[in-house]
C-alpha cells in the first residue's frame, strides 16, 4: 500500500472544507496530499448523473493535468422525501456563493412542501483514485440518518448541521473531527479504499 503512496497525491478539490477532511483520512497513508486549487488545476464540470461518475471525473481530471495520482470524493445528501434529492446536485443546491445555510432552509422547505413525515436521508460519498498509468479504484460510503431543523452546531461544512447519524445524539455539525472520520460517509468510503489497496 505504501508503495502507492510514495510522493504526492492530488486531492482534486476547491472546496477548503473537504480538502480538509480528506487531508485527515488520507494521513494514515502516508500520503502527501496537494489540492487542486493550489496546482491551479482547473475545476472539471461534474456531467456526470452519479457520485461515482463525478469522482472519477475528477480524479482522471486532476491526475491528466498534474501527472500525479488524483484522488476525488463526490458526495451529497440523498433525503428520501425528495426521492434522492439533492443528491449528486447538492453543492448546486447552495448556488454560485456556495451559500449552505440557504441550501439547508431550502432542503428543509422542500421536504416539509411535500406532506411527508418522513425525515429519512443519507449521506453518500463515492470516491475515485486514479494513477498516470491508468489504474484506478472506485469505492463507496454510506451513513444514513434523520434531517433536523433547525441546523444545530457549527462544526463540518455543507449540510452537517441539519443531519443527525443514525445512533448518534448529535448531528454531525455538533461532531469533533475525529466522531465524525468515526461515522462519516467520506470516512467509510476511505476505509473501502484501504481494503481495496491491501488487496492489490
Amino acid at each position: 500500500m505504501s508503495a502507492l503512496f510514495s510522493g504526492r497525491v492530488v486531492v482534486a478539490t476547491h472546496n477548503p472544507g473537504k480538502l480538509r477532511e480528506m487531508r485527515e483520512l488520507l494521513a494514515p497513508f502516508g500520503a502527501d496530499a496537494v489540492s487542486a486549487g493550489d496546482l491551479g488545476l482547473a475545476e472539471p464540470e461534474e456531467t456526470g448523473t452519479t457520485f461515482a461518475a463525478n469522482a472519477l471525473l475528477k480524479a482522471r481530471t486532476a491526475c491528466a493535468a498534474s501527472g500525479l495520482p488524483a484522488i476525488a470524493d463526490d458526495s451529497g445528501l440523498c433525503v428520501t422525501a425528495l426521492g434522492g434529492d439533492p443528491g449528486v446536485y447538492s453543492a448546486r443546491w447552495a448556488g454560485p456563493s456556495k451559500d449552505f445555510g440557504a441550501a439547508m432552509e431550502k432542503v428543509w422547505e422542500a421536504t416539509r412542501a411535500t406532506g411527508s413525515r418522513d425525515r429519512a436521508a443519507a449521506f453518500v460519498s463515492a470516491v475515485a483514485l486514479a494513477w498516470p498509468d491508468g489504474r484506478r479504484i472506485e469505492v463507496e460510503g454510506r451513513v444514513d440518518g434523520l434531517l433536523v431543523w433547525p441546523p444545530r452546531g457549527q462544526g463540518g461544512f455543507g449540510y452537517d448541521p441539519m443531519f443527525l447519524p443514525q445512533g448518534w445524539d448529535r448531528t454531525f455539525g455538533e461532531m469533533s473531527g475525529e466522531e465524525k472520520h468515526s461515522v462519516s460517509h467520506r470516512a467509510r468510503a476511505m476505509a473501502a479504499l484501504r481494503a481495496a489497496l491491501e488487496q492489490r
